[in-house]
């Protein structure tokens, strides 16, 4: 790999963790220092998905008008400045729980769009034959950072005051932003052209997606994911501590399992890649993460057993869903045009978002009236079933990524 993408790289481990540390450590300062309720945290969580999908929404036509790394250095600085906000504001007296809203929902905004712009930035840097293994990588990167970002989180927030700590997870920002500033390889400029609204622009990423066959049923596949992995996120946590008994650690060893997976599917997705041929290679992991999945609602009511199940669910489900989406995300990197990598990956971020925001309303509402058990086996048939949307499509026949057109 290039020095370019290994600076990338740098960039991306630091603003992984960082992004981890702001997802868990800002809820945990809000109850810490400004004393937040349960009833405070759910709008909290939600002020950040909305505004991150607002962001998706409008933001990649930004991204496509703009050259990415600048974009993505200034998505850095703006974040850290967020952050170091909170600090400054607790030495003056003056920190309250309106300011910790905005700065949730700006941040989570902004790192949409930091997300989009790197999707965009990094065939730049890496030829179409290493995307798979530089988005291995960064997968793996994302994974070690889900893993270990809550638990640095905690850490940080045991060992120093919650506003120092905030201004501690603001320096990994302005890392990021120094590693990516060194990065001297030669960038194209954006498309010039006729602005229009940002609906319209949307919209045009989207159709983009649509019309092109092989993206078409990714996009497909994507938004399914989104519907039934809703459910799967409102009803998890109570099935698993209600129903199957176990405790709040034991629910964290589950979870983090789920990490340990999706590290090895990093590694897992180009060996798929070179076995199976592409496209099958996505069907395959894609399939076999469902199947996984299909254990969970069927996990007996028993902490230690249930456990287990889970365990293994999220090991081998993680793995393999993280396998597909490397790939997946390797190919539309591939096949979609440089100037409208931004829309396109703003679609890819709404329309799953969109409809997981439906599925985690539904599935509330499916569990309380069938119960989390079966309202869960619901949304597992669903993931089994979702990749024949791309076993009817021609990505079943796509072999080499580099040789697409």
């Amino acid at each position: 790999m290039s020095t370019a993408f290994q600076r990338l790289w740098a960039a991306q481990a630091i603003s992984a963790f960082g992004a981890r540390i702001t997802r868990e450590g800002l809820p945990i300062m809000a109850v810490i220092t400004l004393g937040a309720q349960a009833s405070t945290l759910g709008p909290l969580a939600a002020v950040a998905s909305g505004a991150a999908l607002l962001a998706a929404m409008a933001g990649g036509p930004f991204v496509d008008r703009a050259r990415r790394r600048p974009v993505l250095i200034w998505a850095d600085l703006l974040r850290a400045a967020l952050l170091a906000s909170i600090p400054l504001a607790a030495v003056l007296g003056a920190l309250d729980l309106p300011q910790v809203f905005a700065v949730v929902a700006l941040t989570g905004a902004i790192s949409a769009i930091f997300e989009m712009a790197s999707h965009a930035y990094l065939p730049t840097l890496v030829e179409r034959g290493g995307l798979v293994a530089a988005n291995s990588r960064l997968a793996a990167t994302d994974a070690t950072a889900e893993v270990g970002g809550p638990a640095l989180a905690g850490l940080l927030f045991q060992w120093l005051s919650a506003p120092i700590a905030v201004a501690v997870n603001s320096a990994t920002y302005v890392a990021s932003a120094l590693w990516l500033a060194t990065i001297r390889a030669p960038e194209p400029g954006p498309v010039k052209g006729l602005r229009e609204h940002w609906v319209r622009e949307f919209t045009a990423g989207l159709r983009i997606a649509w019309t092109d066959r092989r993206v078409r049923p990714l996009l497909a596949m994507a938004s399914a994911q989104g519907l039934f992995g809703g459910v799967f996120s409102a009803l998890y946590v109570l099935f698993a501590i209600r129903t199957l008994g176990l405790s709040p650690s034991m629910l964290g060893l589950a979870i983090a399992a789920g990490g340990a997976g999706a590290l090895a599917g990093a590694a897992l997705a180009p060996r798929l890649a070179r076995r199976l041929g592409h496209g099958p290679a996505i069907l395959t992991a894609m399939t076999g993460a469902g199947l996984a999945v299909l254990i969970t609602p069927f996990a007996p009511a028993s902490p230690t057993a249930g456990l287990a199940t889970l365990v293994v669910s999220q090991l081998v489900g993680d793995a393999l869903a993280v396998a597909g989406a490397v790939l997946a995300a390797s190919l539309r990197q591939a096949l979609v045009p440089q100037a409208a990598l931004g829309r396109v990956s703003g679609a890819f971020l709404a329309g799953p978002g969109a409809m997981a925001v439906v599925g985690a309303l539904g599935g509330g509402a499916l569990g309380a009236a069938i119960g989390p058990r079966a309202a869960l086996l619901i949304a597992a048939l669903g993931f089994v079933v979702l990749p024949l949307i791309g076993a009817l499509s021609p990505l079943r026949d796509l072999r080499e990524i580099d040789a697409v057109d």
